[in-house]
């Protein structure tokens, strides 16, 4: 068994700031015992503006944010997954929303860019949202192997696409990581019920790290932080404000719940 944590922020326009709570709750989630800890989206900078995030963006493979995050990892021999943090994209003016992934000696070992953005208006708060205007969505779906098993990365928005992850079914992924900044409304409605229909229906783990409340910019992320089993148990879960959600992968109960319930073997259609 492996414990995992997944890491709730409240983050504010000051990336330093930011970087020393995500340090601070890193430590104390290893201090306990974690060996996989994930970031939530935007763990490094939630802006007052939508194009903050262009400002503070990075070159990939270098820049403050990512030497914090290797150093992070080799410090505490903990495996990273890196919510979302803004790298250079081919327009200028946009930047890529990647989840880095770094493993317990600091090394990079994948990156996933978010794919699906987040155009909509909220209908319960009249809250608009463009990502696409400071974002430039990714193009490929991306499984990491790792020693706690397969683990499919997915940002936020992400979530509500199931076609998406049963392609990562079909690779074999035991772990799926969804690391958010869900707004209070849509996570009222739709959070909980939405990770626990991804685990049961790829049998698998799911761990889910949120931002958790009110922001500088006004806006209040649901939180709610949590670690699902593959049955669709919400095995720990963190409601409001920093913290974490703490829960061990157990890849033997995974291959046991499998075997007797071998819902994907019995698939009569597959996805592209």
């Amino acid at each position: 068994m492996t414990l995992c944590a997944a890491i709730q922020m409240v983050s504010s326009p000051d990336v330093a700031a930011n970087l020393q709570a995500a340090g601070e709750l890193i430590a104390a989630a290893t201090a306990k015992g974690a060996k996989l800890v994930v970031l939530p989206e935007n763990f490094a900078l939630m802006g007052l503006h939508e194009l903050d995030k262009v400002k503070v963006k990075e070159a990939d493979g270098n820049g403050p944010i990512q030497d914090f995050l290797a150093a992070t990892a080799q410090q505490h021999a903990v495996w990273i997954i890196a919510g979302t943090m803004p790298i250079a994209a081919q327009a200028e003016e946009k930047v890529r929303a990647a989840c880095l992934v770094y493993n317990d000696r600091g090394e990079r070992v994948a990156r996933y860019d978010k794919i699906h953005l987040f155009d909509v208006s909220v209908p319960e708060t009249g809250e608009v949202y463009r990502e696409s205007a400071s974002i430039e969505a990714g193009q490929e779906r991306v499984v990491v192997d790792t020693p706690f098993g397969r683990i499919g990365l997915a940002v936020c928005y992400d979530l509500r696409f199931p076609e998406f992850f049963r392609t990562m079914s079909q690779q074999g992924v035991d772990i799926l990581v969804f690391p958010a900044a869900f707004t209070a409304a849509t996570g009222a409605a739709h959070w909980e019920v939405l990770l626990r229909a991804r685990a049961i229906e790829n049998l698998c783990y799911v761990i889910a790290p949120n931002q958790g409340g009110l922001h500088g910019n006004g806006r209040k992320t649901f939180g709610h932080s949590m670690v699902i089993d593959p049955w669709g148990a919400v095995q720990d879960c963190h409601a409001e404000g920093p913290g974490f959600a703490l829960a061990d992968i157990d890849l033997t109960r995974l291959g046991q719940v499998r075997g007797a319930f071998p819902v994907l073997n019995h698939r009569r259609f597959n996805c592209e």
